[in-house]
């Protein structure tokens, strides 16, 4: 009797190094190339559907190739209430850093878009639903001043889904005033900030700075509010549109300036910027 080799088929072999090219859609349910997704910056080409982010791939698809230089990296968050629900606060910023490398829920530093001096700051839906705690307002702050202080736009991305922090209480709440006061100050040095919503922008993020920009842009189907569509209905006792708090609805009534595709980000800030000057700004 012949011995066995103990090897499998090549055929299987094969099969099993193929790469996995295709995926379903969690919105539509189609089956999606996965490098036409990626190309579009996982976006659905079938339905359009832009998936959350990270940090990270904003700062690459926004931002010129190595030009980013993260600043204010020493600031970490206490829990000074020493919370605790279902699980500490403290226990749930260390699974957050651990999951994300990040040190809270927003990364500000400075870089170049198509040459263009800027200071970007980018919320991260993984950390805490991007939730704004008192780390998270004083980099936006800083990010602000420094803005200021170099004369070049200020720019910010929220997917901020958490809204305020409410694991810090009052603290978490103050950074809606410290950050709004910062662009006030932005605003009087005749400093701009344009503001990008993505979904979802919400609670006292979008009640603050996020909805503070000079230019306010959003992707397509975000949702965008303060309490949300199921909250507003149960404190009204009323039916709300099926569209309400979308980036649609909010660019209909004048709240957003215009609904851009994550794809056109990038080119329609640097027009932006170009028209009002900021290539020429000292």
């Amino acid at each position: 009797m012949a011995k066995e080799s103990g090897k499998k088929p090549a055929s299987n072999r094969k099969r099993k190094e193929m790469p996995d090219l295709w995926m379903q859609c969690t919105s539509c349910n189609k089956l999606v190339y996965k490098p036409k997704f990626e190309e579009m910056q996982n976006v659905c080409p079938e339905c359009n559907f832009h998936y959350e982010i990270s940090s990270a791939q904003r700062i690459e698809f926004l931002l010129d190739e190595k030009s980013f230089a993260e600043e204010f990296t020493d600031l970490y968050p206490l829990d000074p209430l020493g919370f605790v629900a279902k699980r500490s606060y403290e226990e749930r910023l260390r699974g957050a850093q651990e999951h994300t490398s990040l040190s809270d829920a927003c990364v500000v530093g400075t870089g170049t878009m198509d040459g263009i001096s800027v200071v970007f700051g980018v919320s991260d839906s993984r950390f805490l639903r991007g939730s704004m705690g008192s780390v998270v307002g004083e980099k936006i702050r800083l990010g602000i001043d420094l803005a200021r202080e170099r004369s070049v736009p200020f720019i910010f991305v929220s997917g901020s889904g958490g809204g305020a922090r409410m694991d810090e209480g009052i603290l978490s709440l103050m950074q809606m005033a410290k950050t709004s006061v910062a662009l006030a100050e932005l605003d009087r040095a005749g400093g701009l900030f344009i503001s990008v919503l993505t979904n979802p922008t919400m609670g006292g993020c979008m009640a603050s700075f996020a909805a503070l920009g000079d230019v306010i842009l959003a992707e397509p189907e975000a949702l965008i509010g303060f309490a949300g569509p199921n909250v507003i209905k149960e404190t009204i006792k009323s039916e709300i549109p099926d569209d309400f708090q979308s980036s649609e609805f909010q660019l209909e009534h004048g709240f957003v300036d215009r609904i851009v595709s994550r794809v056109e980000l990038r080119s329609m800030m640097v027009q932006l910027m170009r028209l009002l000057g900021c290539d020429r700004a000292a």
